[in-house]
């Protein structure tokens, strides 16, 4: 008797089109050409085809890129193709939004089949550092296309910003937070500047136009987690905040805001998903898989009727766990170890011991009898503590 696995309920969907490429981007994007366009979607139809048996969404992301670049007729196709394959619905459906390119047209479209969250990418509210990070939208429209969102019935929206940009002062940073909290969004993502190669901040930052201060954005970062916690969001994990009316703070069970991202809560947990278009990753049934990070490639192994995946990885079953650890402990709840046994089936109390009891004693880590997660400190270097559970 063949076993059925249960339906993946995660989706995720990458557009990789943009207007131009930020100076900090290192996701594969490239400049968006109508006809290329038209045929990623077509392209992106025939993959959702292939996938549908094995969905049943529960979140649903679109991210890029700039998805909101799609035209209204695009939209329509990719939602109606959804809509005929029973993959509508999700409990929560986002679309990442550039302000640039919100309009009420697109808006409506996009609530009348059931979109209800837009992670809209704010950056700054600084002119000038708005034109250092090369995005193409002004401050004006970041209003303006928050104020259409809300006409068209969007309740839970996230605006996303960035700190410790080169030439950003600790007032211009408070002068944005102050801002983008006044806005009343249900969440705030917020990131630090990273260097990535290839992209031009890293050329910039190595050809020395200009110093990386590690003070001032530690600084940064804590005048962000004051702020936030002030205006009543509540942080659950490095980067994000979000809003919740009756939060409870025990520290041995995973309490999360009601308004936070639970497609994204599905990664740091180690859950299932599918990673649809261009260079998106996907995990299903133990198997890690990873799209050509090509647009032209993945539209003509579409072509041809097959998915256009250009790796896959069988992770043994203790890796897996290692790195569902890792990213769990991005949260602020960290692993209760009961519930990391029940998701990976293994106890973070046996493999894990040397790496708990070193970042314990570095102040970064905070173990009890039930659980065990990063200190704030230990949060701000989350990537460093992440390397002990990897090996």
């Amino acid at each position: 008797m063949t076993e059925v696995c249960p339906p993946v309920t995660s989706l995720y969907v990458h557009v990789p089109f943009c207007a131009q490429k930020c100076e900090y981007c290192a996701f594969f994007s490239e400049a968006a050409s109508g006809e290329l366009v038209n045929r990623y979607v077509a392209a992106l139809v025939r993959e959702l085809e292939l996938v549908a048996p094995e969905l049943k969404p529960h979140t649903v992301f679109f991210g890029g890129g700039t998805p909101s670049m799609l035209n209204l007729a695009q939209w329509k196709t990719i939602l109606q193709a959804m809509e005929r394959l029973n993959l509508l619905g999700a409990e929560e459906f986002t679309i990442e939004c550039n302000p640039a390119t919100v309009s009420a047209d697109k808006a409506k479209l996009l609530r009348d089949f059931g979109v209800n969250r837009i992670s809209m990418g704010v950056q700054s509210l600084d002119e000038n550092l708005l034109d250092r990070l090369g995005r193409v939208h002004n401050r004006g429209m970041v209003f303006k296309s928050y104020d259409t969102l809300r006409a068209a019935g969007f309740d839970n929206v996230n605006l996303d910003l960035m700190f410790a940009i080169p030439t950003q002062t600790m007032d211009i940073w408070r002068a944005t937070l102050r801002e983008a909290i006044a806005m009343q969004s249900e969440h705030l993502s917020s990131y630090e500047v990273i260097y990535e190669e290839d992209t031009p901040l890293f050329t910039q930052l190595h050809a020395g136009e200009f110093a990386v201060d590690e003070e001032l954005a530690c600084a940064m970062y804590d005048e962000l987690i004051a702020t936030s916690a002030a205006a009543g969001f509540h942080q659950y994990e490095i980067a994000n905040y979000a809003r919740d009316k009756s939060i409870n703070h025990q520290l041995s069970t995973i309490n999360i805001p009601s308004r936070a991202c639970q497609h994204n809560l599905n990664y740091w947990r180690g859950g299932q998903f599918h990673g649809l278009g261009p260079s998106a990753t996907g995990y299903v049934a133990g198997v890690r898989t990873k799209n050509w990070s090509n647009t032209q490639l993945y539209c003509e192994q579409l072509e041809k009727g097959r998915r256009a995946i250009e790796s896959r990885e069988e992770l043994s079953p203790l890796r897996r766990a290692g790195e569902t650890a890792a990213f769990g402990l991005r949260m602020n709840a960290g692993w209760p170890f009961a519930e990391f046994q029940r998701v990976t089936g293994f106890d973070l109390r046996g493999e894990w011991a040397a790496a708990m009891d070193e970042l314990t004693a570095k102040g970064w880590g905070e173990r009890t009898a039930e659980n065990f997660r990063l200190t704030p400190r230990g949060l701000r270097f989350a990537d460093a503590a992440a390397e002990l559970f990897l090996r």
